[in-house]
């Protein structure tokens, strides 16, 4: 149980939260929502212990383990699943502990170290850490590469799967979904379900609180309040409450002006003073209660196309990838994408003649045999893993990455507004939004950017100031505004929500229903998908084919996919350029059923060796004989070799 006195907790002058009372009971997984900068993540702090509060006390079991995703972004030569391990720092230690009585050949301490690993659950922890890291789309093949070769994204992954390791009362997540992809989130979603803690959950995914949480917590203006049920359910809490307040306010100032009627009218009259001044107490009496403002501060609005042909744009036969000549603007890989030019409407994005390694003599092929096309009014949703080739296909349709071969069809009135997952930190730092709107159409007049910038909600002197000190969201905000000042036909939106809050994207969402013009949108979040999205693609395995049905059924195709040991495309690492043999290629030939099989019945073999020597082990009379022991461990260490071994060999047939 979590209890919250008469909290209050400030940042500099600021006061985020303050009389906070309520009680979180064990087993309740809690979404804490609000608008940015209403204190989310100083509580999640200050219930970690770095920061104090203000006032008031905030109780916590005594012993509480706690988890949480580490902020920091780790650069270390260990292997993945290592670093994963390293979660449960009990098992950690009794791992190294074996590795090293192993190395020394001391076979008293190995036995001593088996004794405490069958304490500790060590026996199972790699399959545990190898689970995490498979459900947030690290294949088998990467468990053992180093740290340090991953890209930040992924290193975030990491980061989570390390927490989710971790042996805890009480979890703290804090925008967990942000570097996930739709399958990864679907996965944590079940991963969470099974979570006996108690769940704190900061997220702007309106489908993922849904799905996940019983309880949920508001800040807002300062205050608190928990609420039971998901998203959905405290949305309709909140609604019946603001319509009774907004009742009260109207009722309170109907009496309040018939009684202010009185007085102005008798108050000089003698015969009527005692009323008036009587009129006058009850009047001071009152307690003010507030009108309701609206909620949504924030519209978005893409302007008409000035143009609308039918057919817009179009592959056929497409291969998608990089040339021996083709430059990268990726810092992870080819799946990173890049620096996010808004190609087509962000006059800023770098030229090309910018830096940019060079894919050395070979052709990276990602998809092929593409056929795609957008007409007026379509909208599809990308679907797939990260590293599966949506952002390559979107790249391709901007006309940023040209085609090995086929053709890439444009109509000439075609506009494209392209939004990437880096166009936010393509906005040049120390300018104003009116700077960015001058340097796209330097002979429009400062009004009509003012006008316009004041319909996307940067009113006044908010268009003069620097975006330096804008936050995420309002940095969004201004990467889409600017698209939208160019009245695109068709938008090409590569997860234009990760800098977004739940009013944003409800906005968005909103705006982008409206929209005349055709949008391929990738995103991860599915309210945002499932509103926008009337068709699907899918996007995996080197092929882009359209998925017959809606959000719903592809989670469910992706369980079913899940069970039958089918592979995910690795995820990018730091190296610059694409690794050729990480590039989906054709579809691969089916594997030899009878090889299949036989790989199958060695892996089972050796799982069932492997399961008697764990069992001999846990056993403390193993430890009568010393020399039984240290030969059960011998056993064991090859054992393990050789199932990783075979197991290893299993995922190639599998292909």
């Amino acid at each position: 149980m979590i209890s919250f006195k008469n909290f209050a907790l400030r940042r500099g002058e600021r006061l985020l939260l303050s009389d906070m009372d309520l009680t979180m009971h064990a087993g309740w997984r809690v979404g804490v929502v609000g608008r940015n900068g209403t204190g989310k993540s100083s509580l999640f702090a200050a219930v970690r212990g770095e920061v104090e509060a203000d006032k008031g006390d905030l109780d916590l079991p005594n012993r509480l383990r706690l988890a949480s995703i580490a902020q920091e972004m780790p650069s270390l030569p260990d292997p993945a699943i290592d670093f994963v391990l390293g979660g449960d720092a009990a098992v950690a230690a009794v791992l190294k502990a074996e590795a090293d009585a192993l190395a020394a050949e001391d076979w008293e301490a190995v036995a001593d170290v088996h004794m405490r690993m069958a304490e500790v659950g060590a026996y199972d922890a790699g399959a545990r850490a190898g689970k995490l890291l498979h459900g947030l789309g690290f294949p088998a093949e990467t468990h053992q590469r180093a740290v340090a070769t991953f890209s930040g994204g992924w290193r975030v992954r990491l980061n989570l799967a390390r927490a989710l390791m971790t042996p805890s009362d009480m979890l703290l997540l804090d925008e967990p979904t942000n570097h996930l992809d739709l399958d990864a989130v679907l996965w944590l979603e079940q991963w969470l379900l099974k979570y006996p803690g108690t769940l704190l959950l900061i997220s702007h995914d309106r489908e993922f609180l849904d799905n996940v949480c019983t309880h949920t917590l508001h800040l807002h203006g300062g205050k608190a309040k928990l609420y039971t049920g998901d998203y959905t359910a405290f949305e309709r809490q909140r609604s019946e409450q603001l319509r009774l307040q907004q009742i009260t306010h109207e009722k309170s100032q109907a009496e309040k002006a018939h009684l202010q009627k009185f007085i102005d009218r008798f108050k000089a009259s003698a015969a009527k003073a005692k009323q008036a001044q009587s009129r006058v107490k009850r009047l001071a009496k009152m307690a003010d209660t507030e009108a309701v403002r609206a909620e949504r501060e924030v519209q978005i609005d893409f302007p008409t196309p000035v143009k609308l042909p039918h057919a817009l744009l179009r592959i056929n036969h497409g291969r998608c990838g990089y040339a021996a000549t083709a430059r990268d603007s990726g810092v992870g890989s080819r799946e990173s994408e890049g620096r996010g030019d808004a190609a087509g409407s962000n006059p800023r994005s770098p030229s090309s003649t910018d830096e940019r390694p060079v894919i050395p003599n070979s052709e990276i092929v990602i998809l092929d045999n593409v056929g795609f096309g957008l007409e007026a009014g379509d909208r599809i949703g990308l679907l797939g893993p990260n590293g599966a080739g949506k952002s390559t296909l979107v790249k391709t349709l901007v006309g940023e990455l040209p085609l090995l071969a086929g053709e890439r069809y444009a109509h000439p009135d075609l506009r494209i507004g392209y939004f990437a997952q880096h166009t936010v930190e393509s906005l040049v730092a120390g300018t104003s939004p009116i700077d960015h709107l001058r340097e796209i159409s330097p002979n429009a007049s400062i009004q009509s950017f003012r006008d316009f910038l004041g319909k996307w909600s940067f009113p006044g002197d908010r268009a003069f100031e620097s975006i330096d000190g804008f936050s995420g969201g309002e940095r969004a905000r201004l990467a889409l505004a600017l698209i939208a000042w160019l009245q695109p036909n068709v938008l090409l939106l590569d997860e234009p929500t990760n800098h977004l809050d739940l009013e944003m994207r409800e906005a968005l969402a909103e705006a982008l229903s409206d929209f005349a013009g055709a949008i391929v949108l990738v995103s991860h979040d599915r309210h945002l998908i499932g509103l926008v999205g009337d068709t699907f693609w899918r996007v995996s395995d080197g092929v882009v084919i359209p998925f017959d049905g809606d959000l719903d059924e592809y989670a469910a195709w992706l369980r079913a996919r899940g069970n039958t040991g089918e592979l995910r495309t690795p995820p990018p690492t730091k190296v610059e350029t694409p690794a050729p043999a990480a590039a989906p290629a054709a579809p691969r030939p089916k594997a030899n059923p009878h090889k299949l099989q036989k790989a199958e019945t060695r892996v089972a073999e050796l799982e069932r060796a492997l399961s008697e020597v764990d069992g001999a082990l846990a056993d403390p009379d193993t430890y009568t004989d010393a020399g039984t022991a240290a030969t059960l461990g011998q056993r064991q260490s090859a054992l393990r070799a050789e199932l990783e071994r075979a197991e290893g060999e299993l995922l190639e047939l599998y292909g």
